[in-house]
């Protein structure tokens, strides 16, 4: 039988690693995996659409579907979710000890349209009463000088960011340049314990837990886009490699609540993933449109209120048409 070939490319998940691997199979298709990081992954797609299937960050993702000209679509699959209240630092001479707090401050993120930060930016905005122009916005390297933004933006009016080329955000917090740092990875600053520099919100696991009670928001980072031609060409292949994700992702699931053996090298993980299932559902971490239509709408309203979707759009409008099509037997 004549496979369509297909190249993907990720980081290391467990949940697609059957697929990867193999031991499960997306029906009438033959991959080439390439396993690297997920900011190689982020900037090869995005500037050269290296492969036919890719990890992509949501919010580049938006900045790139949203486009009347848009050369890929996106799969309902998700590779990384991360609720990000821990993700605020600060230098403790600014001052600063609520997030009402951060008006009037400078705040560093790595780039405007970094997932981790949208989520913030977006809750500070909609939520917490610090609007985005409340802010003198810099962008930087978190870790090390020079990062750049990948994406093409259309700031909202009164918004600024004031680009950064030869620091790093974790240098210019400890030594308070900036007041606060909204980024995913902890800065170096912060795991070297610096004693200028802490976490806003300390007590992050149990207002991240409230906050799911409360909106149904399980944040999501990075999805899977697939280019356009493929799909247009072959309407088949994005259910059917939604269905081996899916596949993989159960057995990944599967492994990690079983108490038998150490699947995985920390003890009562298993405990910990029974008492996660309580919390979110039988699929503590599920694809698909409706079972994420929260966490979906919360992310295309955010994008397009700070300038990287060029429209405001719907779940549907970012997915292949009839990728979840009900199938009973």
């Amino acid at each position: 039988m004549n496979r369509l070939k297909l190249s993907i490319a990720t980081t290391d998940y467990d949940h697609f690693r059957d697929f990867r691997l193999g031991t499960v199979h997306a029906e009438g298709i033959e991959h080439n995996w390439s396993m690297l990081s997920h900011h190689e992954v982020f900037a090869r797609f995005t500037f050269n659409r290296e492969w036919d299937v890719a990890e992509l960050s949501f919010a580049k993702f938006m900045a790139q579907v949203s486009r009347p000209d848009s050369d890929i679509i996106g799969l309902p699959v998700i590779c990384s979710r991360l609720f990000r209240f821990s993700s605020f630092y600060v230098n403790k001479a600014a001052g600063i000890k609520t997030v009402a707090d951060l008006k009037g401050k400078r705040i560093g993120v790595p780039e405007w349209a970094h997932s981790a930060a949208v989520y913030m930016r977006g809750w500070m905005h909609n939520e917490a009463g610090v609007k985005l122009q409340d802010v003198h916005w810099v962008q930087a390297g978190a870790n090390a000088p020079g990062r750049i933004e990948k994406v093409d933006l259309k700031l909202p009016e009164g918004v600024t960011i004031e680009r950064i080329a030869d620091k790093s955000l974790s240098e210019m917090l400890a030594f308070g340049e900036i007041d606060c740092a909204i980024i995913a990875r902890p800065p170096t600053c912060f795991l070297e314990e610096d004693p200028r520099v802490e976490r806003l919100i300390p007590d992050f696991l149990e207002r991240e837990e409230e906050y799911y009670k409360a909106t149904g928001v399980w944040p999501i980072m990075h999805i899977i886009a697939i280019k356009k031609r493929i799909v247009d060409q072959n309407q088949w292949v994005t259910r059917n490699l939604y269905n081996a994700f899916e596949e993989s992702k159960r057995r990944s699931l599967e492994r990690l609540f079983d108490p038998a053996v150490s699947r995985y090298p920390l003890a009562w993980l298993p405990t910990y993933a029974r008492k996660m299932r309580d919390l979110f559902g039988a699929d503590p971490f599920p694809f698909g449109i409706d079972k994420n239509r929260p966490t979906f709408e919360q992310m295309l309203l955010y994008t397009y209120q700070q300038g990287i979707a060029e429209r405001h759009m719907t779940p549907e409008e970012i997915f292949t048409p009839g990728i979840m099509t009900k199938v009973v037997v």
